[in-house]
């Protein structure tokens, strides 16, 4: 039993690969901090295969495929992924296009690549990490709103797929709301509700995972207020989720 964990070095993605392999998983990871993955490699031990890679670039995207794809793979966990905080029209683009590589492009890539795969085979499991805020607009944080949406959508076009075929290949979507994890540092705000543990979202994902449910929306309130928001008219949405996002803005300030 052999699985990929990309964006593995740290948050839900080094939780996920912790309690994959007290499972029994042989492991590969990857992601960009290659001291990070060598630690993992040396804590997990024999079984485990690492890839350094930066995922905002398509070569290495197919790279980290080509290096898997004769290994068996049956987990996919597409974990990698940040976001920008910052009016669209103010923050910078090319690091915007970098996010939107990695929590798109990449994705995309090899859900499909890995899809192909499972699906010869009739047998495999994708978890994909989208965010609660694939349900919504996100003003201050449109880009990265909007790359959730994308992962969201795709996999539940893909898990209707699959069940149109009667496939025994699943697909998973991951939810969450505020996880403790370095997400926050790296958008440059600070969350303004209290965050849940990576641990907690990761066991939840993966129980979800391995019972083949498509939604994995871990905490009560996330998910009331997940399936609230198809109630709720898009453009008071919208000005709810600003003001949300400005309050991360104002604790920044202070």
């Amino acid at each position: 039993m052999k699985a990929l964990v990309t964006g593995a070095t740290s948050g839900i993605g080094m939780s996920l690969a912790e309690k994959l392999y007290k499972r029994g998983w042989e492991l590969i990871l990857t992601g960009r901090n290659e001291k990070v993955l060598n630690e993992m490699k040396e804590r997990f031990g024999k079984g485990t295969e690492i890839i350094c890679a930066d995922l905002s670039k398509k070569e290495d995207v197919f790279r980290v495929y080509d290096f898997c794809k004769e290994k068996d793979i049956e987990i996919l966990v597409n974990n990698a992924g940040y976001g920008i905080f910052g009016k669209f029209d103010e923050t910078d683009i090319e690091d915007e296009i970098n996010m939107l590589n990695v929590n798109i492009t990449a994705l995309h890539i090899l859900t499909k690549l890995f899809l192909r795969d499972f699906k010869k085979k009739d047998h495999g499991m994708i978890l994909n990490v989208a965010s609660v805020a694939g349900f919504m607009s996100g003003p201050l944080m449109s880009s990265y709103y909007a790359s959730k949406n994308y992962v969201l959508r795709l996999s539940l076009a893909i898990y209707e797929e699959l069940r149109r075929d009667r496939s025994n290949v699943s697909i998973t979507v991951l939810c969450p709301g505020p996880v403790a994890t370095n997400f926050n540092n790296r958008a440059g705000v600070k969350f303004s509700v209290k965050p849940i543990s990576a641990d907690y979202v990761s066991e939840y994902a993966l129980k979800k995972l391995f019972a083949g449910k498509f939604f994995a929306i871990p905490g009560l309130t996330v998910k009331l207020g997940a399936f609230g928001s198809k109630f709720v008219p898009h453009k008071l949405m919208s000005a709810i989720v600003y003001e949300i996002q400005h309050g991360k803005l104002k604790d920044r300030e202070d």
